[in-house]
């Protein structure tokens, strides 16, 4: 093998060597107790919440601009939040466990709709009545 060759050959190795290196660095990290940490994490956030009521939740937050994907497309920006919501979070299932969220959309329109107003109104009222306690608590502190 010619010199050139060898040199080129090298370089190809050394490049293919710093970019697994930036991979593993982008893939692990150590936190302050040296335990690593994957950015492919499986684990999913938990919530108390019935799914329909995990879902009026979200729902309100995406409705009323809190939180967005897209704030340019609403049919867009529900379907990124969806996906969201399916990827990284669980729910209280009926037997008291956590449950996967195979699929929220039926739950997201069952939120839109107007057969279920009463059902977000409840909901409503008690996440006000959850977020006035807090707001007590820390006005007594």
């Amino acid at each position: 093998m010619k010199r050139s060759k060898q040199i080129e050959f090298y370089n190809v190795i050394l490049k293919y060597d710093e970019r697994l290196r930036l991979l593993e660095n982008l893939v692990s990290e150590t936190d302050t107790d040296n335990k690593v940490q994957s950015v492919f994490t499986k684990e999913k956030c938990k919530s108390c919440y019935s799914k329909i009521d995990f879902a009026q939740l979200f729902y309100i937050l995406m409705d009323e601009g809190l939180l967005f994907f897209d704030n340019a497309d609403e049919k867009n920006n529900r379907s990124k939040f969806q996906l969201f919501l399916e990827n990284n979070f669980t729910y209280a299932g009926d037997d008291g466990g956590q449950s996967k969220i195979k699929s929220i959309s039926r739950q997201f329109s069952e939120c839109k709709g107007y057969t279920y107003k009463g059902k977000q109104i409840t909901f409503l009222e008690e996440l006000i009545t959850k977020m006035q306690d807090r707001k007590r608590r820390l006005q007594s502190w």
